[in-house]
């Protein structure tokens, strides 16, 4: 069994999270500049096996898609034709980066680390497999 790897898709910065290899428990991996994020996956599923990207799908609150979507589409296509052997999923990630926030609130974390933008992506991407998983059980 190979893990599932969600990110979470940002213009300047992309949340990284992966399951174990028994796909239970999702946690964060890393946060990496979005303009280096093909070369870094290529570089991890060269070291684990992956067997499912799961992309966070940004909607409105009317169920429209949000203006990075157009972004995500095109991040899409180029991650198919650099690693076409391993599909892609996409999941609703509305409010992660709101329940991301207050995940840190609620672990104690400082108000200087919660600033920590990549630590907030880091969180979402988590929250967006987490949820995946749930829903599978």
């Amino acid at each position: 069994m190979g893990r599932i790897l969600a990110i979470d898709f940002g213009k300047k910065r992309t949340g990284i999270a992966v399951t174990d290899q028994l796909q239970i428990i999702a946690s964060g991996l890393t946060t990496v500049s979005t303009e280096v994020l093909i070369p870094f996956l290529k570089e991890y599923i060269s070291k684990e096996k992956v067997e499912l990207f799961l992309i966070g799908k940004p909607k409105q609150m009317d169920n429209s898609d949000s203006e990075s979507e157009a972004l995500i589409v095109a991040f899409l296509k180029k991650l198919q034709k650099e690693i076409a052997n391993i599909p892609i999923q996409r999941v609703d990630e509305r409010f992660t980066s709101k329940l991301a926030f207050q995940t840190m609130i609620d672990s104690g974390l400082k108000r200087k680390q919660r600033r920590n933008k990549g630590l907030i992506d880091e969180i979402s991407a988590t929250i967006i497999l987490q949820s995946y998983l749930y829903n599978q059980s």
